[in-house]
């Protein structure tokens, strides 16, 4: 696809970290760029630096999303591109045991409902909404209506201690990734998925210093954490590329995640 002005895009999750880069990407190519997120405060300054429109939303509910879809859609047409970032994630084990008392808790299922429905369900429902938009849109010189990215992680594959509910929630994002491709290959919409490593954004930086040292030591190459701009300059060439269709893409610096 090609990136212009006669392109719109949205980016959920786009008020900070790895949408929020992906955001400014786009907006330097000159697409028209919608950004979702819950961070008001954050989401609007990025769209006022940027020229884009910011929208409340929460993913996990369907009037959040529609409006949101209206509103970017109400400023600058039916969006070619749809990139999803939002997300969350916490690290509980399935079953521990207290190190003091010796009480023994299972993991709290709404902490594991709810990564799900952020990360998965969220993520599907932006996509299903954005994709019957795209259905709509005449396609271009190569037949191309729409282009949809989304975010899993390394945690799809190889999940650490303590991230059963994330490394599901990715590991849906990936599993389905080739399905919705399927699903769309006769409208002209393509979709595929960047399974990122240890990134550096607002999630890292609340980190111990000796963590984070740990962290990019672990990298084989560069020993460091990822920057976003790296997202999103593979987000761009991944929606540049029109054979670019169904795949799931690593982007981590070669590690494979011990399991702590």
């Amino acid at each position: 696809m090609k990136l212009s002005d006669k392109v719109s895009a949205v980016v959920t999750g786009g008020a900070s970290g790895l949408g929020a880069a992906t955001a400014r990407a786009l907006a330097a190519r000159g697409v028209r760029v919608g950004i979702f997120d819950l961070d008001v405060a954050r989401g609007g300054a990025i769209a006022d630096e940027i020229g884009a429109v910011f929208a409340r939303v929460d993913v996990t509910s369907d009037a959040d999303v529609a409006q949101g879809f209206a509103a970017v859609r109400a400023a600058f047409g039916q969006e070619r591109i749809l990139v999803n970032c939002a997300g969350t994630g916490d690290a509980i084990r399935t079953a521990s045991r207290d190190r003091i008392s010796g009480e023994i808790r299972a993991y709290p299922m709404t902490n594991f409902t709810r990564t799900l429905e952020i990360n998965l369900i969220g993520a599907f429902r932006c996509i299903a909404a954005s994709a019957a938009g795209m259905m709509t849109l005449s396609p271009d010189a190569d037949g191309e209506r729409g282009v949809i990215l989304n975010t899993a992680s390394v945690a799809a594959r190889d999940g650490q201690i303590g991230q059963a509910a994330y490394s599901a929630s990715k590991a849906g994002i990936a599993g389905m990734t080739l399905p919705i491709a399927r699903d769309l290959m006769d409208e002209g919409v393509r979709v595929n998925a960047i399974l990122p490593g240890i990134f550096d954004t607002p999630l890292l930086a609340t980190a111990p210093q000796s963590v984070r040292d740990a962290l990019a030591a672990s990298v084989p190459f560069p020993k460091r954490p990822g920057a976003p701009a790296e997202f999103a300059h593979l987000a761009l060439a991944i929606i540049e590329n029109g054979y670019f269709n169904g795949e799931n893409v690593r982007l981590d610096g070669a590690i494979r995640m011990a399991p702590r």
